[in-house]
């Protein structure tokens, strides 16, 4: 999946990987927001895969949405992105990811605090505003049902290129369903295992790989829906 073209100027993947390691994450992540932090390493091959098999990052417009503390955002500023908005609801993550801007010289991105649903129903300016959005959305299936579908039409309503996402490998035939009436196309472009760390107090296990699909959802005629 991470594969580069070639060429002098791809950052390689394990200079991206160890950027990205500078970014601080949750010491104490909300079970109802499923703040499970997306790690160096899959938020690398997301974001070298963009930028190089898609050409969707550098010089480019990105939205961030569930930023977190920022990984996501702050990759895309270092492979080029000419800005970035991160979006999320909690005030305490965007502090960390405040943080993290400050700590690593980030200058061209800017944070919004705003629910998803809010930013779904009043797009306004926003609206096609993205040349890309990246996101790591909450998977949904222990609180908050549905959410997933939100952040991702969300997503379809703020770019104008391309939505890239993860979501569980379980809910593919769901996911390309809902791609199909929305009117994009929607590709699988790699299947990663998430490693997620024991962080919530209802883990019973150290760690739990999850399978996760990697897509990029690109447009046929989107429509409302």
């Amino acid at each position: 999946m991470c594969a580069a073209k070639g060429g002098p100027r791809v950052l390689r993947l394990k200079e991206l990987e160890s950027r990205l390691q500078d970014v601080d994450v949750f010491e104490k992540p909300k079970i109802k927001l499923e703040q499970y932090p997306t790690t160096p390493h899959i938020a690398g091959c997301m974001l070298h895969t963009m930028n190089t098999q898609f050409d969707d990052i550098e010089g480019k417009t990105v939205a961030d949405l569930g930023v977190g503390c920022g990984v996501l955002g702050i990759g895309c500023s270092i492979l080029g992105a000419s800005y970035i908005l991160g979006v999320d609801i909690d005030e305490d993550a965007l502090d960390i990811c405040r943080h993290n801007l400050s700590d690593l010289d980030i200058s061209n991105m800017d944070l919004l605090q705003c629910d998803i649903d809010q930013l779904l129903t009043d797009t306004g300016r926003l609206h096609k505003a993205f040349d890309t959005v990246v996101m790591n959305p909450p998977f949904g299936t222990k609180f908050s049902e549905g959410i997933d579908k939100i952040f991702l039409k969300t997503g379809l309503s703020l770019a104008r290129n391309a939505v890239y996402s993860l979501h569980k490998t379980s809910t593919r035939k769901h996911i390309m369903k809902q791609a199909t009436e929305w009117g994009v196309n929607a590709e699988v472009i790699a299947q990663l295992r998430y490693d997620l760390a024991c962080t919530m107090k209802f883990h019973k296990e150290k760690s739990v790989d999850i399978e996760v699909d990697f897509y990029r959802f690109t447009f046929g005629g989107f429509s409302k829906s």
